[in-house]
């Protein structure tokens, strides 16, 4: 796929999740992998449901460096650490949607686990409703390289895999390409629906 296909699969899934309500008032930030040493990421401050493909900047991922020297997102270093950490990721979609924001807060466990919904099967390798999903969730922290390290730290003992939550914040989802990222948020934001709604249920009975 062409840095020209990437860049426009990206663009069409900022506008969608733009649509969705999931990035209001500018939150969010969304990047796609170029290759091993490089990945297009947000500018700072823009509307997620309205970017154009100047609204890209192309990032170092060993270094967090951005040759234009205009302003990436502020969280460019929890992409480019998934980037570094797992070369299957090609693109990283992180929401502010209410969902995730009140469940990552609801939850008051290191990890959300969902169990029991068929749509658990959007999941790429989940094959079963039967299967325990679970999303690790990280206290929120203006610190990013400090957020990162707790990430990384995670990480080098348990696998991440489709997404982690940050406490009252988001969500932080990826795939092997924009497409499977966009069908993990889709699917993550269905369960996450899901499971406020059962449990407000659950709390009235």
């Amino acid at each position: 796929m062409t840095e020209h296909q990437q860049l426009t699969a990206l663009l069409a899934a900022c506008h969608w999740i733009g649509e969705k309500g999931w990035c209001p008032a500018t939150g969010g930030n969304m990047s796609v992998r170029l290759d091993d040493a490089q990945c297009l990421i947000t500018e700072s401050g823009k509307d997620k449901g309205s970017l154009q493909a100047e609204d890209f900047l192309l990032v170092e991922i060993a270094t967090n460096h951005v040759p234009s020297g205009r302003t990436p997102s502020a969280e460019t270093g929890l992409h480019t650490l998934l980037y570094r950490r797992d070369p299957t990721i090609g693109a990283v979609l992180h929401t502010h949607s209410v969902n995730a924001t009140v469940l990552s807060r609801v939850e008051k466990d290191a990890e959300l686990v969902l169990h029991g919904y068929e749509m658990q099967k959007s999941l790429a390798g989940q094959s079963t409703h039967l299967a325990r999903v679970a999303i690790p969730i990280f206290d929120n922290d203006q610190d990013i390289p400090a957020l990162a390290q707790r990430v990384a730290d995670y990480a080098s003992h348990t696998p991440l895999r489709y997404g982690f939550l940050v406490r009252g914040h988001g969500l932080y989802c990826w795939g092997a390409t924009v497409k499977e990222a966009r069908r993990h948020l889709e699917g993550l934001e269905f369960l996450f629906q899901c499971e406020l709604q059962r449990r407000l249920l659950e709390a009235k009975a």
